[in-house]
């Protein structure tokens, strides 16, 4: 483990005298260790402290940083994620990991060796196809967390009546995901339909006015459905990742 020997030593000769109880240890080994590689320094006990593991976000990272990164979490954590990845990334990175697996629509890279089963289940559910590579990056997301998650897609405003006859599998989730671009008018009218907690993501897809996003973006914000939350443009990592939280926070 990559950790302060001294100060761990330390901590364990306080625990054995009586000075420290076993959860005062552990609370401050949890935040202790990292992994200094220069250009990165690498988390590896987030998970104790937090839903996910560190996670690789890959745009502006070379090839050779991302592949040293996986690498060293992966010696770590038997779950490894890597965002918007590409296939250069994948190649380079299966030969030296052969188990990694990489899903060109979520763009997301990622080793997957134990997943506990979180309970609960989330519904991603998208306004139009083209919202489809970001509603995936949440989706799969949280399948390599362990949750379980409902896909509704294509059941945009355009056609509502496709969204009215799947309202009983969105109430039996405990979270919502809803994807959208254009002008971004799902999340609300989902946000109506159900008590279930929604989470907005704002895609950029859209014609000139939708300004890359941000026209829905300031839709989702202006909501007036009660119990809508929104994440940034394209964020279907950020989505996940609330939408975990709000499962385990029911454990």
């Amino acid at each position: 483990m990559f950790m302060y020997e001294q100060e761990l030593h330390s901590l364990l000769k306080k625990l054995q005298q009586g000075e420290l109880e076993v959860d005062d240890v552990y609370n401050k080994i949890k935040t202790l260790p990292y992994e200094d590689l220069g250009f990165a320094k690498l988390d590896h006990h987030r998970g104790l402290r937090d839903n996910f593991p560190e996670v690789i976000f890959c745009p502006g990272k070379s090839v050779a940083q991302i592949e040293e990164i996986f690498i060293r979490l992966a010696e770590q954590s038997a779950n490894v994620l890597a965002t918007r990845a590409d296939e250069a990334v994948l190649q380079t990175i299966r030969e030296k990991i052969p188990q990694v697996q990489y899903d060109p629509l979520a763009r997301l890279l990622y080793l997957r060796r134990n997943s506990p089963p979180c309970p609960g289940q989330v519904a991603v559910i998208t306004a139009g196809t083209a919202d489809l590579p970001v509603a995936e990056e949440a989706a799969l997301t949280l399948e390599i967390m362990g949750a379980e998650v409902t896909r509704i897609y294509d059941v945009g405003v355009a056609g509502i009546h496709r969204l009215f006859d799947k309202i009983t599998l969105i109430n039996a989730c405990q979270a919502v995901i809803v994807v959208a671009g254009m002008e971004g008018a799902l999340a609300s009218v989902v946000g109506g339909l159900t008590s279930r907690p929604v989470i907005a993501v704002p895609t950029s897809v859209g014609y000139g006015a939708s300004f890359n996003g941000l026209a829905p973006l300031l839709a989702m914000l202006n909501s007036c459905a009660s119990g809508v939350a929104v994440v940034n443009i394209d964020n279907g990592f950020g989505a996940a990742a609330m939408a975990l939280a709000i499962l385990k926070a029911r454990d």
